[in-house]
């Protein structure tokens, strides 16, 4: 299953943007034998500001996968749950998974309606260009947890 995280903005080499990547070359790897990945980032800038425009960006990149929505109303989870839903995922033969990360003011809603889910990152406001790299960690996270590697401690 490919995993997409698809975010506004474009950080160029950012400390977060350099970390979000590693986290995901991380999870490629570390994914493969569980049919997972590979995990790329994809940044989108919407032509004008605000988050119509950011909408139609991110929409024109979503086609055939399975989404879910990066957003401070969505469900937290625990790790665990975290990488049981990418099994579960996987298992009922998705084959496309995109994580989308909105900009500054959120996501507009066609984005959230397009999603089949919200995923947050508790009750905090994150920075987006932190998010991703939270995001990129906890995908291998979760593969660390399907290998039953000593890296993820409950």
């Amino acid at each position: 299953m490919k995993i997409t995280l698809l975010c506004v903005g474009r950080l160029g080499g950012a400390p977060e943007a350099r970390l979000a990547l590693d986290w995901a070359a991380r999870a490629t790897a570390g994914g493969r034998a569980f049919g997972i990945g590979p995990v790329e980032i994809v940044e989108v800038e919407g032509r004008k500001p605000g988050k119509s425009a950011e909408a139609d960006s991110l929409l024109a990149k979503l086609e055939g996968a399975h989404v879910i929505a990066c957003d401070e109303r969505g469900r937290a989870t625990t790790s665990r749950d975290f990488a049981e839903r990418l099994g579960r995922l996987r298992d009922q033969g998705v084959r496309r998974l995109a994580y989308v990360i909105g900009g500054a003011d959120g996501l507009d809603d066609r984005v959230l309606a397009a999603a089949a889910s919200r995923q947050a990152f508790g009750p905090q406001t994150w920075p987006h260009a932190l998010v991703r790299a939270m995001l990129a960690e906890q995908v291998y996270r979760a593969t660390t947890i399907m290998a039953g590697s000593p890296y993820h401690r409950d």
